[in-house]
């Protein structure tokens, strides 16, 4: 094999609200390829239900039965729910197994001895990041607890549709995780600055996130809050013994009688607030999910391409507050854009410092943007929280060459994008 590749490829596949990318490294006989994410909480509008099968079996064509590494940036269903099996064997996920990557990449929160019952701890993980662990395992409970509640309330209200999207998108995935720790040849679970195990000739890796909480007293901090003490106790409530096993205030009082005008009016706008302050408690679970993201760096000949998964800000901020890390990132030729386009998923100075920005569309030196999203599934315009940010999509366009999978017929499934290397 040549000792540095000549060509890359990115295929951004169509999986509708969800990522799936196959990176190619095109040497003069041969190539190798990087699967990062493969998940989807929707299928693109006109899909089959069998799309995401027919994704898993494009990528096994593209790449000759042989993928080099696995990427999982976190655990969001939108990230790994094609990587489950199905009990009949039919699943997306029997597919890309079967490839038997060398490496299977996955961020240190999903390390299988990371968990708080574990009998020892993996090496760099402490009892502080064990805990932390354990609490993401309790948001899991409370978001089968909320989408569950989302099901019982009127289809057409646009806030129980968005609470049934957020809780599914953040159950545990049963089926992709286990598939995940058993596939392939090595399982890597990484932090910034860790080795990200892929051995890729003329290509250098780094992993630029997530930080341990020892890294970070950003994410360290953000534990203490009272927010996490909040998911602590409602998954204690909601059921880690099971749903509805047991009252939370068993000497409460209950209304048996019909109330009078003023109960009602009290009752009614306690009712319409709940639904609400649902929304907030699994907005806050995404966000701890998304700062566990996986961030890579992968450098060949003259391009820089960055993937940082869902990664926000104190995911970031750690990444961003190393002089060499922002260096390094100035340079960046192709970013995928972190988080389906959400606003809080860019950082400014982020997005500042790519010097490859330029409104001049014939710049041949120009930034690559790459993104993954469908319109009208998370978020919302009325209170400028809609994914893909507007405001976002339009910068995206003006100063890069902007490329996105809503473009994308389902048929179709994917958009490739090639670039030559000068390479030494």
């Amino acid at each position: 094999m040549a000792a540095s590749p000549r060509r890359i490829t990115l295929r951004s596949y169509q999986v509708g609200f969800g990522d799936c990318f196959l990176l190619g490294f095109h040497y003069k006989r041969s190539s190798r390829f990087v699967l990062i994410d493969f998940g989807s909480t929707g299928r693109p509008r006109g899909a089959k239900a069998t799309h995401m099968v027919s994704v898993a079996k494009d990528i096994a064509q593209t790449c000759g039965g042989k993928l080099h590494a696995v990427v999982a940036t976190h655990r969001h269903k939108d990230h790994i729910s094609g990587f489950a099996r199905q009990p009949d064997g039919s699943g997306s996920g029997e597919v890309i197994a079967a490839l038997n990557p060398d490496v299977v990449i996955q961020p240190w929160t999903e390390h299988p001895d990371a968990k708080p019952s574990a009998r020892q701890a993996p090496r760099g993980i402490s009892a502080a990041g064990r805990s932390f662990v354990g609490m993401l395992e309790d948001m899991h409970t409370v978001a089968a607890a909320v989408a569950a509640e989302a099901s019982s309330m009127p289809a057409t209200s646009r806030l129980a549709r968005q609470l049934a999207f957020m809780g599914d998108t953040n159950l545990p995935n049963p089926a992709a995780v286990e598939n995940l720790m058993t596939m392939g040849k090595e399982r890597r679970y990484v932090h910034f600055g860790s080795s990200s195990g892929l051995r890729i000739p003329g290509v250098k890796v780094r992993v630029l996130g997530p930080p341990t909480l020892e890294q970070s007293e950003t994410i360290a901090s953000q534990r203490q809050r009272d927010e996490s003490e909040f998911w602590h106790l409602m998954a204690l409530a909601e059921g880690a013994h099971g749903l509805g096993s047991g009252r939370l205030f068993p000497r409460r009082y209950e209304l048996t009688s019909p109330p009078g005008q003023r109960n009602r009016w009290l009752m009614d706008r306690v009712t319409k607030l709940r639904p609400r302050q649902l929304r907030e408690i699994v907005r806050i679970l995404d966000k701890a999910l998304n700062n566990t993201s996986v961030i890579l760096l992968f450098e060949a000949g003259d391009h820089r391409l960055l993937f940082p998964g869902d990664a926000q800000i104190e995911n970031w901020t750690y990444a961003l507050s190393k002089p060499a890390v922002r260096e390094l990132l100035t340079e960046v030729t192709v970013y995928k854009v972190g988080h389906h386009g959400s606003m809080n998923a860019t950082p400014k100075t982020l997005w500042n410092g790519f010097t490859r920005r330029s409104p001049d569309k014939n710049d041949p030196g120009r930034l690559e943007t790459f993104i993954s999203t469908l319109a009208g599934k998370h978020g919302s315009t009325q209170r400028d929280t809609e994914v893909p940010r507007r405001t976002l999509v339009k910068e995206l366009s003006r100063m890069s060459n902007y490329h996105t999978t809503e473009t994308v017929r389902p048929s179709v499934l994917f958009l490739e994008t090639s670039f030559d290397l000068t390479v030494g």
